[in-house]
């Protein structure tokens, strides 16, 4: 009952994202979805109602590195500092170092705003230059949700169809052609045609999500038996909705939206579940309707090199003198520390050789002499 209730409170979260759009001065939205158990992010007030502040991708971008455990940029404004305090909790040991991010395009502003008060909204500056997430390589796992499956059979859709709580009816004619059968919360079905473009589209980017969300659960459970495994990012982009609206009217693109949500609502769970509750959602929406347009934040991992790689690759002749100065110095102090052993052994091969015997006690200890 209790899994029951996460369900339709993360439906409810999600779908207030991709119906309380923002209008013509912004691009979209962004959400921050928490965990109740574990409380990553700070409790939106009674009187903030629906936030009225807007952040740039570069704000978000750094809200989502410190969920990480990493340092926000160093180019972030005071202001966007400040911004960062009124989302995040104060604790900088209580980080969740998880985080699905999943950007949804395509999507005008058709409804009104909702009020909620378990999740935090913001919209998403239209001007703001797109954000690049620089991460260390080596402290990240990153899962993609866009790969799609590079062999698709009648086995996965018959899987994508039943995790939807649906059917799937094979074609009698052609392999990978038949039909979804797909409940909707209002009794409705929703019918996907896979001999439509758009229909057959749509069902590849909600396999590839399930798939690729299934594989960032098992890799997990893999790092989690692991001490001080890396941080762990799932992120992905679903830009499917543009082509629906060219070939189907309203109500149907309003049922295939509804099926996305119960979708992005299902992977929620199945991650809060996962990952215990240390798992923060980030989910975008904006009205681009190009799929070849860029991702709002794009994540780069980035390598640190050393100190002493730093000095040998530079290129500079003032930094080429400083290391022959450096190898020079090195290799005087190893001849002349060579030449001093080689003399001190010589000198002390020939006062052994010279030394009286009666003198030498070390040698000689045993000998008696008269």
């Amino acid at each position: 009952m209790e899994f029951h209730k996460h369900s339709v409170f993360h439906l409810f979260v999600v779908s207030s994202l991709l119906c309380s759009l923002s209008r013509a001065e912004s691009i979209g939205s962004v959400f921050f979805i928490d965990n109740q158990s574990n409380q990553y992010l700070r409790s939106p007030s009674a009187n903030d109602g629906v936030q009225s502040h807007s952040m740039s991708p570069l704000e978000v971008g750094a809200v989502v590195s410190v969920l990480l455990g990493f340092a926000p940029p160093a180019t972030l404004s005071d202001a966007g500092s400040s911004k960062l305090n009124e989302i995040l909790v104060p604790n900088p040991f209580h980080r969740p170092r998880a985080v699905f991010m999943l950007e949804v395009t395509g999507l005008s502003a058709d409804a009104a705003n909702s009020i909620l008060t378990n999740a935090l909204r913001s919209k998403v500056n239209a001007g703001s230059d797109k954000a690049e997430i620089e991460l260390p390589a080596e402290g990240v796992s990153m899962v993609s949700l866009d790969e799609k499956l590079a062999d698709l059979t009648e086995k996965e859709l018959s899987g994508l169809a039943s995790w939807l709580g649906g059917s799937y009816i094979p074609s009698s004619l052609e392999s990978l052609n038949g039909e979804f059968i797909i409940p909707l919360a209002d009794d409705a079905n929703v019918n996907l045609l896979m001999s439509k473009k758009a229909d057959r589209d749509f069902v590849e980017s909600l396999l590839a999500l399930f798939h690729n969300s299934r594989r960032a659960i098992e890799m997990h459970e893999d790092l989690s038996h692991s001490t001080g495994g890396p941080a762990e990012l799932i992120m992905g982009r679903f830009d499917s909705i543009k082509a629906l609206k060219d070939q189907h009217k309203h109500e149907d693109v309003l049922q295939r939206v509804e099926l996305l949500l119960a979708a992005i609502s299902k992977m929620v769970d199945s991650f809060q579940v996962a990952y215990k509750g240390q798992i923060v959602g980030v989910i975008f929406h904006n009205d681009i309707s190009s799929p070849k347009a860029e991702p709002m934040l794009n994540v780069m991992l980035t390598t640190q090199p050393s100190r002493r790689w730093l000095d040998e690759a530079t290129g500079s002749k003032a930094a080429e003198i400083a290391l022959l100065k450096v190898a020079l110095v090195r290799k005087t102090l190893a001849w002349l520390t060579g030449i001093i052993l080689i003399i001190s052994t010589l000198m002390g091969i020939c006062l052994l050789s010279n030394m009286p015997v009666t003198r030498d006690t070390l040698l000689y200890s045993n000998v008696k002499l008269d």
